[in-house]
Parts: C-alpha cells; sequence; structure tokens
C-alpha cells in the first residue's frame, strides 16, 4: 500500500534527523573561543568522535532501518 511506503519514509528521515540532531547538539556549552586561544569552559579542547558511535544513535538507527523495511516491502495491490 502506498500509506506503507509513506509511513517507512517518515521513519527513514525522522531516524536521520534524530541522528543529526544528536551530532549537532553534543556541541561545547561554552564559548568556543577567546583572545588568548585558551577555552573559557573546563571541556577539553578537542571534541572526539564518539558522537558519531552506535551508542549515541542507536535509536536513529532502529527508526531509520524499521522505515527501509517498511520500503522494501512488496506493496499488497
Amino acid at each position: 500500500m502506498l500509506t506503507t511506503k509513506l509511513i517507512g519514509a517518515l521513519f527513514v528521515f525522522c531516524g536521520l534527523l534524530y541522528m543529526a540532531g544528536i551530532a549537532v547538539y553534543r556541541g561545547k556549552m561554552s564559548e568556543p573561543h577567546s583572545r588568548n586561544g585558551e577555552s573559557a569552559g573546563l571541556e577539553p579542547p578537542h571534541r572526539g568522535m564518539r558522537f558519531l558511535g552506535l551508542k549515541a544513535n542507536w535509536p536513529g538507527l532502529v527508526v531509520a532501518a524499521i522505515g527501509a523495511l517498511m520500503l522494501l516491502l512488496p506493496s499488497g495491490a
């Protein structure tokens, strides 16, 4: 059915949107630059790549995978 394809596409879109939101909003909370080059906060100077890992993104991956399966299902009529 067409509704299964639309819901699947919506699931894929929402999963990707969730993962993008996690990557964007997991940034530094304090001012990134100062005049003398030191950080104004307690964060380390370099941001790690952990925000791209499975631990943070598994809900988005599951929703996108469910949507992909719904898109791959054959339509009934």
